[in-house]
C-alpha cells in the first residue's frame, strides 16, 4: 500500500480559492497562511502613510494600495498582502487580482511578524526587480527603517528616528514622523 500523493496547491488555485474566503490568506510555495487582525496603531499608521501617498501620487501613473491588494512575488512562488505599496507599472494597472511590479513596499511591524518582515519576507521582496524601497515602521517605538536599493543593486539602510524626516525617494515624498504616527503615537518610554 502506498501513501496518497499530495496534490500541489498552485498560485492559480490559491487565487480562485482566496476570492471565496471571508478572511485573508497569504500563499507561499504551495502553503496558505491565515492573516491575523491588526492593532489600532498598525491600522492607523498604515492609513496615514497610504493617505499621504495617495494624495502625493494624484495625476501620476503611480497608484498606492493598502492591505487588501495582493502582491505576487513570482520568484518566491508567493502572494502576500503588504500593508501599503506603490506601483507605477502599466502592466499592474491592467491586473485586477494581484499586482507584481511594486516600486515601494511598506510594512508596519507587529510582534508576531517583525522577524518575518525583516527576514524571509524581505528576501522575497528583494527578488522583485521593480522594487526600489522597502520600509519598516515600528508602531511601538518612533522609528522607520527605509531600505533603498542603490545603483550597485545593494540594499542600504536609512534609519529614521525622532526629529528626522522619512525620505521615500522612489516616489519623491518626504514624511515627518509626526505624519506617520498621527493619532497612533507610541507610548512614552
Amino acid at each position: 500500500m502506498s501513501a496518497l500523493e499530495k496534490t500541489p496547491f498552485t498560485g492559480a488555485d490559491y487565487l480562485l480559492w482566496e476570492r471565496e474566503q471571508p478572511l485573508k490568506h497569504e500563499f507561499v510555495r504551495g502553503e496558505v497562511f491565515a492573516m491575523a487582525g491588526a492593532s489600532d496603531a498598525h491600522v492607523t499608521i498604515s492609513g496615514n502613510v497610504f493617505a499621504r501617498l495617495r494624495q502625493h501620487l494624484r495625476a501620476s501613473p503611480c497608484r498606492a494600495y493598502i492591505s487588501d491588494m495582493k502582491l505576487q512575488i513570482a520568484a518566491a512562488d508567493a502572494y502576500v498582502y503588504p500593508d501599503v505599496f506603490v506601483t507605477c507599472s502599466g502592466a499592474d494597472a491592467a491586473r485586477s487580482d494581484a499586482k507584481a511590479e511594486p516600486l515601494l513596499v511598506i510594512e508596519v511591524l507587529s510582534p508576531s511578524t517583525a522577524a518575518y518582515d525583516r527576514g524571509l519576507k524581505f528576501a522575497f521582496y528583494r527578488s522583485l526587480n521593480s522594487l526600489r524601497e522597502y520600509v519598516l515602521i515600528d508602531p511601538e517605538h518612533p522609528s522607520v527603517d527605509v531600505f533603498r536599493r542603490n545603483e550597485a543593486g545593494l540594499w542600504v539602510l536609512h534609519p529614521c528616528g525622532p526629529g528626522q524626516t522619512v525620505q521615500l525617494e522612489s516616489v519623491g515624498l518626504e514624511l515627518t514622523l509626526e505624519q506617520v504616527y498621527e493619532d497612533a503615537a507610541p507610548p512614552a518610554a
